[in-house]
């Protein structure tokens, strides 16, 4: 059964090539010229250098988090990877903050999971690919093959803000304006809530409780930078607190992981934010020993960022805006 699959894969990508060879405008069967080869831009990505359609009509995205940043751009998306149904999916595996938007685009589930499926990825028709280069939905792997079934684009996620990555598919999929439109109306809404809200004069700690190490999320994370540029001040961690697990972590510098039984030094009498946890888990984190006598805890400073804020892209920060302007109004 393998060996019949990879060889239709072959015969797929095989026609894929020899269409795109036959497409420059040659005399077609029954004598009559094929199109024109579409006008293209050379786009300069993470995985290369890719010759991409000036105007493309239908974008495949085989990253699930690479496609709330190409819908906010209103980039015209017909099929997505997508994950698991869970707590912050839908029923077809896509994020929650954007599932409506792509449902009213008609946007089609590619695959599910993040074990590229090359054989639905041809079957979507695309004329432009997009992927991460980084993550677990990454596409690194398969770049070369994706390249060609059509020009294939991948970008870092995990390194940038949601602002500076939608500026880089802007200029990729033509879209510059846009995604100067979109960044513009979103600073605009983040100057109306800071003149709304008064922040607390303590510090910010931005968590998740994993039962393990404590990932906390620095002035360097995009969750860190979107509560800093609505006026609050965000809690340094000490080198000292920090646990090994942070030292196995590649030099990040907007996660720092502290031990539980740091949590009380490491975070003094910061308020504290939980970063994509339900209510029942936020009260359940903040009811363990030495979390249950933090300041934050005792004090009444415990909020809650949403189950959308871990990934974040123009949908997810909005709606932590939303939130912030709820709670600090």
């Amino acid at each position: 059964m393998a060996s019949s699959i990879r060889t239709s894969l072959i015969a797929l990508l095989a026609a894929v090539s020899l269409a795109a060879c036959g497409s420059g405008g040659a005399p077609a069967e029954g004598g009559q010229a094929a199109p024109a080869k579409a006008q293209t831009r050379t786009v300069q990505h993470d995985a290369g250098t890719a010759e991409v359609p000036v105007a493309p009509k239908r974008v495949v995205s085989v990253s699930v988090t690479m496609t709330g940043h190409l819908l906010a751009l209103e980039a015209p998306v017909v099929a997505s990877q997508a994950t698991a149904p869970g707590p912050i999916t839908d029923g077809n595996g896509f994020f929650k903050q954007w599932a409506d938007v792509a449902a009213q685009r008609g946007v089609q589930v590619l695959y599910q999971g993040f074990e590229p499926d090359l054989e639905k990825v041809i079957a979507a028709r695309p004329d432009l690919i997009v992927g991460a280069a980084t993550g677990a939905d990454s596409a690194a792997k398969v770049y070369d093959k994706l390249q060609a079934i059509a020009p294939t684009v991948l970008f870092r996620h995990d390194n940038l803000s949601w602002q500076d990555l939608s500026a880089k598919l802007g200029r990729a999929l033509g879209l510059e304006a846009g995604a100067t439109e979109l960044v513009g109306t979103y600073d605009a809404r983040v100057a109306e809530v800071k003149g709304k809200i008064k922040a607390p004069e303590q510090e910010a700690v931005l968590v998740r409780d994993n039962n393990t190490d404590i990932p906390v999320f620095t002035d360097k994370s995009a969750q860190g930078g979107l509560l800093a540029s609505l006026g609050f001040a965000i809690h340094p961690i000490d080198a000292s607190m920090a646990a090994e697990s942070s030292k196995e972590g590649g030099g990040r510098t907007d996660i720092v992981n502290v031990a539980q039984e740091n949590v009380v030094k490491a975070f003094g009498d910061s308020s504290i934010f939980f970063v994509s946890h339900s209510p029942e888990q936020i009260a359940a984190t903040s009811a363990k020993p030495l979390w249950k006598d933090l300041p934050a805890v005792t004090g009444k400073r415990v909020y809650d960022l949403g189950l959308d804020s871990f990934r974040i892209d123009y949908y997810s920060a909005t709606n932590i805006v939303d939130r912030i302007e709820q709670q600090f109004s």
